[in-house]
């Protein structure tokens, strides 16, 4: 009590002043700035979807139109492709400025079970009591005639650029628009696509197309990780246990190339040292450069 006594204050006011002994301040959750989100009541899919939506750095201050790129499974996808374009654009140098719009699941819906039912283009679960799948083409629907539209009257999107993305079962998502409407996006940025789905379907998709069609105007870049094959003399757990992902890539692009469509570019790539989990990032990357590299 003399120290307190001598600098006149006591022990409980020196307790107050102590940054330690005070209480923690309440917590609030992290946020990305420049970002939204809306929601999409669909009257064709009667189900209400979230949309994420991130302005570039100009935006506020512009009066310009902006590309859009859409990503599916927008949970785990959206931020990290935000950051990832702000870290590598150099401020606009390196990387054309965009607006990102992220597709997330159904509100109320475990995410699995959405993505599964809405990005797959059969259903394979029959007269089953498993949840339904095959729900692709009404769910290309509510993107086309819902979301762009929705998209297009509330910013400044340049709706004649439009690229889409997605990964894994969002690629075969996005080989099914290819397939049935290949101009609803000017550039296909397809990471591992699930070629294996029902049976290796999407190639019955692609001879159907192929037997009707003369022309898929649409420019495609594929890419997958070289560990998303089959190796069974490997002990390797990063490789593939059943489907050689990375054989159908390839084959579907050899299809695609057969075909000679005038107006449409295919390119693969294959990301060396990166598996079905952790290729995303590094495909991305490789993907935004596509799409958006400065002139």
């Amino acid at each position: 009590m003399q120290l307190g006594k001598l600098l006149g204050i006591s022990w409980i006011a020196l307790a107050l002043a102590c940054p330690l002994a005070q209480a923690a301040a309440p917590a609030r959750p992290y946020q990305l700035e420049g970002t939204e989100v809306q929601t999409i009541p669909s009257k064709i899919l009667h189900r209400d979807y979230e949309i994420f939506v991130s302005l570039p750095p100009s935006y506020a201050t512009s009066t310009k139109r902006y590309p859009v790129l859409f990503i599916t499974d927008a949970d785990y996808a959206f931020p990290l492709i935000r950051s990832v374009n702000r870290r590598v654009s150099d401020h606009g140098k390196k990387l054309e400025e965009f607006i990102l719009v992220g597709l997330s699941y159904a509100k109320g819906d475990d995410p699995v079970h959405s993505r599964n039912r809405d990005y797959t283009p059969t259903d394979t679960t029959g007269n089953s009591s498993e949840r339904p799948t095959g729900q692709a083409e009404p769910y290309r629907q509510f993107i086309e005639k819902e979301v762009f539209p929705f998209v297009a009257a509330n910013y400044r999107a340049d709706m004649s650029r439009k690229v889409f993305s997605g990964h894994s079962y969002g690629s075969l998502l996005g080989l099914h628009m290819l397939l049935t409407e290949p101009q609803m996006f000017n550039q296909y940025i397809l990471g591992s696509p699930s070629l294996w789905y029902d049976k290796r379907v999407m190639f019955d998709m692609e001879r159907s197309y192929a037997a009707s069609h003369k022309d898929m105007p649409a420019q495609v870049f594929m890419l997958i990780g070289s560990f998303e094959t089959v190796k069974p003399q490997s002990r390797n757990p990063r490789y593939n246990k059943e489907s050689d992902m990375v054989k159908e890539m390839k084959d579907f692009e050899a299809k695609l190339k057969s075909r000679h469509y005038p107006n449409l570019s295919v390119h693969s790539e294959v990301i060396q040292d990166e598996d079905h989990l952790t290729v995303f990032p590094a495909l991305i990357t490789r993907g935004l450069f596509w799409s958006f590299a400065s002139k």
